[in-house]
């Protein structure tokens, strides 16, 4: 259990840099791009891509293209709800974001809803819309309606990229770790070409704090998956209890650090809807 919690600490780590850059005045969109070179460097020391069996022809190249732009794309999306809607609620909305591959295995691959599975999911539902803040709490409307937005990307986009992450996973000509090699290479890739976009377009350059705060974040984004993968393997007789652990876990930790140290205002319903994510998971696990 100490690589979940491990795991853990990596995910609400990276919401709590997101949450500090602002403050910090760091540039996220360059933090990042950055922070995809360093999960790079990092995937090819710990995973050792076996890149010599890598053909494009059977490569599921789409899948690869359609994760590449979809990581930095809901990356930069989820730090700005960390920003307006709270580490608490983008973290929520984030862990539930498992009912959207639970539905599409339904809906798409022909797999059974037990009743209890129906059960979690409409609690899932409840509690992302218990989360979101409604207009008693927030005296800006604009910053409301952006709260609503960005909450239901991170929910629908995380779910989506899970979606082709299980994709890439069954796909067993190469291990799931040198298809990560390529997806953040390619991430990176995309994400550079974006930024090097906006630097010509607005006269904006490239400066170390900025670098240096995105390999930070790279590192923790890394040590997520690297730990939850490690997590799988010593347990690998109960990967519901990982599956149930992390995600419980990211919400609970999440929940903390957001009420402590960044004094994050919820409202009663917005508790209710964590405690609802919690239980939806439980159920999801058990069921």
């Amino acid at each position: 259990m100490l690589y979940v919690f491990l795991s853990i600490c990596c995910s609400v780590i990276v919401s709590v840099l997101l949450k500090l850059a602002r403050r910090y005045q760091i540039d996220i969109f360059q933090a990042i791009t950055w922070n995809y070179s360093m999960a790079i460097l990092l995937t090819w020391y710990f995973f050792k891509p076996r890149l010599q069996n890598f053909t494009l022809q059977e490569a599921p190249v789409g899948v690869y293209i359609a994760v590449g732009i979809l990581l930095p794309l809901i990356f930069w999306i989820m730090a700005s709800s960390v920003r307006i809607a709270g580490i608490v609620r983008t973290d929520v909305a984030q862990r539930l974001s498992l009912f959207i591959p639970l539905i599409a295995s339904f809906l798409l691959f022909g797999e059974s809803l037990t009743v209890l599975k129906v059960i979690g999911i409409i609690i899932g539902f409840a509690a992302i819309l218990c989360s979101i803040p409604w207009q008693k709490q927030t005296a800006n409307r604009k910053k409301l309606s952006n709260a609503w937005v960005y909450l239901l990307i991170v929910f629908f986009g995380f779910g989506a990229i899970d979606i082709l992450f299980k994709k890439v996973a069954a796909f067993t000509a190469l291990p799931y770790t040198t298809s990560l090699f390529f997806i953040y290479s390619l991430a990176f890739l995309i994400a550079f070409i974006s930024l090097l976009v906006k630097i010509f377009t607005k006269q904006n350059r490239i400066k170390w704090p900025h670098i240096m705060f995105g390999w930070i974040l790279g590192v923790a984004n890394f040590g997520n998956i690297l730990f939850y993968l490690k997590a799988h393997a010593a347990l690998s007789k109960s990967p519901s209890t990982v599956f149930s652990a992390m995600n419980i876990g990211v919400i609970a930790l999440g929940a903390l650090v957001g009420l402590v140290v960044f004094n994050e205002r919820l409202s009663t319903l917005n508790k209710v809807g964590v405690a609802l994510a919690v239980t939806a998971i439980i159920i999801i696990t058990v069921s």
